[in-house]
């Protein structure tokens, strides 16, 4: 299959997009549709803070401190510093609202100018801290490994002194003043934003639409700033705000030691410092500042807990989608049985302790044809999907075998020489479309990302690419989905998007790893339909990896039935139903319910599949297979010349579908 009739078939698709949509938007108006996304999002978090009393009052105390600060020359009525003797420790009054201080000094002056001072600081401090916190947190918890270690134990070291000590020893080494100061309480808030930043990247990084992102091709650095950031940010909102707070009390409490601020500034704990001599003449001189101190750490927490709750798109309710717009299907003529795409020979895959995971697998798949997977958890089916894309856990490596797609060797391949694989030449679908999507981006983001990653195209291109690839999939009313988050997308229609996302570079392999396990019955016929309809239309080729024979029987043209690891038998969808080869494949068979076992008990496979690391000597299904023999236990058992391992496999007459 040449590029140029690929190029030619999808771009047939774009007559289907040239119409207005519901909202009056154009498909030529891709920036206009993008741009008006944000303004959506952000009227939703507004419509929810609005909904929020508590926030909303700490969210006008800040404002108030924010006016305090910015206007105190306008608004405080006296010079903080002046000093006037013959008016100290007076009382409230019409003069002094708040009465003086032991200079004379005026209190309200000084709180409105100590507000300055205590949103300098406190931003300042933590400003340092998220820049240089969040970005150690989120480089080692990605990477893992010898950064990860080395990262943790620097950490472990920082955060065993305690916080105002190391703050003290840094201001002594770097001088007092206010910058220093929170020079040195940013450096400590650094640790903890690093300490919890990794913390949540190293689950976030295991999730399901990071592998979707990488399977798309996008670089590690556009992964970590662009779909893992955003998704740990509420918890590092909630840590911000309580950091606000922290770093209000320690320069509090710095300034009230006498290290902090200079003489021409004004602090609140510089004030309650002064005021401990004068408790008994002058309450209001200790009240005064250590109410506004409360307060503000109190209205910095609160407000982090409420703008998390607003803004995160999770929180919202779901909603359901449209109907399936039908397809026109071209077929495809069948390519020569020579024409194979992919090529996996004697793959091994083995974990850290050696366990071999698949053991010598090999397959291979023709252009333009649909190649099943089957069998049951726990049989290698996806880790040999994974050993495609280059996406094994950690710990888990090649230990033999070839991968090839046309004249590409895949096995080994890593860095940018994979990423130009993932969903540019190879493309895949994930079980789940709720994981596989990022739950804090609108589709149409996460769509035109995956276009921009492998293409030239400019924004407003990519947006009208991503819309064409969701009229593809039978998504409705495509300008107004590209706005939507995963949410508010139905399980069928998420599914829809992934598979969007897939196509979204023309690949010429199709995985689609149990692409409706996560799907009901209707649901299900419908995705598969779709799958068929776009494998023959881009005449592409499609893996399908299922535990389900019927998903077998209705999409694919062979199939690869797959025990402990190994391929037990390969053979024509039709050959393999009509007459199996190998016992298992006909224990499979067996199991699968129609219509004569209506009042019957249905057929199981007594025991389970064995763990990798406890896998059986000679034939791997001995332990559960009826017509297992002493030879079946003993030695290897190696394919035959169509694919089938078992050593009784001319004597035995077995069973096909019913």
């Amino acid at each position: 299959m040449t590029d140029q009739p690929r190029e030619g078939t999808l771009q047939s698709t774009a007559v289907l997009t040239e119409q207005t949509d519901p909202a009056g938007i154009e498909p030529g108006d891709g920036a206009a549709a993008e741009a008006a996304a944000g303004p959506r999002a952000k009227a939703r978090t507004l419509r929810r803070m609005l909904r929020q009393p508590v926030t909303l009052f700490c969210l006008a105390m800040l404002l108030l401190q924010v006016v305090l600060a910015l206007g105190a020359p306008l608004i405080a009525p006296y010079d903080p510093a002046a000093p006037n003797v013959a008016n100290k420790l007076q009382g409230p009054s019409g003069d002094h609202w708040l009465g003086t201080d032991d200079l004379g000094r005026d209190t309200l002056s000084r709180i409105i100018y100590g507000t300055r001072t205590a949103l300098l600081a406190s931003t300042e401090s933590v400003a340092i801290g998220l820049v240089l916190g969040v970005g150690l947190g989120l480089f080692v918890g990605y990477r893992g490994g010898w950064w990860d270690r080395i990262g943790m134990r620097i950490a472990d070291v920082m955060q065993s002194i305690p916080a105002l000590l190391l703050a003290l020893a840094l201001v002594a080494v770097l001088g007092s003043g206010l910058g220093n100061a929170m020079l040195a309480v940013g450096l400590i808030f650094a640790v903890s934003f690093m300490r919890i930043t990794r913390a949540v990247v190293l689950a976030e990084r295991e999730k399901l639409y990071v592998d979707a992102a990488r399977v798309l091709g996008l670089r590690s650095s556009g992964i970590m700033l662009r779909q893992v950031l955003p998704n740990v940010s509420p918890p590092l909102i909630v840590q911000a705000s309580i950091a606000l707070g922290t770093a209000l009390l320690i320069e509090a409490t710095l300034s009230f030691l006498g290290v902090g601020i200079d003489a021409t500034q004004v602090s609140w704990g510089a004030m309650l410092d002064a005021s401990r001599q004068h408790v008994s003449e002058h309450p209001l001189l200790a009240i005064l500042p250590g109410a506004a101190i409360t307060l503000s750490v109190l209205a910095f927490n609160l407000l982090g807990d409420g703008l998390r709750d607003a803004g995160s798109p999770r929180s919202a309710p779901r909603a359901g989608s449209g109907k399936k717009a039908k397809l026109p299907i071209v077929s495809t003529p069948v390519p020569s049985p020579d024409d194979a795409l992919l090529r996996v020979d004697g793959l091994t895959v083995t974990d850290r302790n050696g366990a071999q995971l698949i053991s010598d697998v090999s397959f291979h798949i023709k252009r333009g044809e649909t190649f099943g997977v089957v069998g049951e958890s726990g049989c290698g089916k996806s880790i040999t999907a994974a050993a495609i894309l280059g996406l094994l856990p950690k710990g888990v490596t090649i230990a033999g075998g070839s991968i090839r797609l046309e004249d590409s060797e895949l096995a080994g391949l890593s860095g940018e020489a994979l990423r130009q694989v993932r969903g540019k030449r190879i493309g895949m679908v994930f079980q789940d479309p709720g994981s596989a999507l990022s739950p804090v981006h609108t589709v149409g983001r996460q769509l035109t990302d995956a276009i921009r990653a492998h293409s030239g195209l400019s924004k407003a291109e990519a947006h009208d690419r991503a819309a064409e690839l969701l009229t593809l999939v039978g998504v409705p009313n495509p300008q107004e989905r590209l706005k939507d988050y995963p949410h508010q997308f139905s399980g069928g229609m998420a599914q829809r998007v992934v598979i969007a996302g897939a196509l979204a570079c023309d690949p010429e392999l199709l995985i689609a790893d149990e692409p409706t396990t996560a799907l009901d019955v209707t649901i299900q016929a419908q995705v598969l339909d779709l799958l068929a309809s776009l494998r023959e239309r881009l005449q592409m080729s499609l893996l399908i990896i299922t535990h389900d024979l019927g998903v077998v029987a209705d999409s694919c043209d062979r199939v690869a039935v797959m025990y402990a690891g190994q391929i037990v038998e390969q053979r024509s969808v039709e050959d393999a139903f009509a007459e199996p080869k190998h016992p298992y494949t006909e224990a499979l068979l067996a199991a699968v319910p129609h219509s004569e076992t209506d009042g019957e008990p249905l057929a199981t496979i007594p025991g389970r599949v064995p763990p990798a690391w406890a896998w059986p000597q000679g034939c791997r299904f001995n332990p559960r297979c009826p017509y297992a023999t002493d030879d079946c236990r003993t030695g290897t058992v190696p394919a035959d010349a169509d694919g089938v391992r078992c050593l009784r496999v001319t004597e035995l007459q077995l069973a096909g579908a019913r």
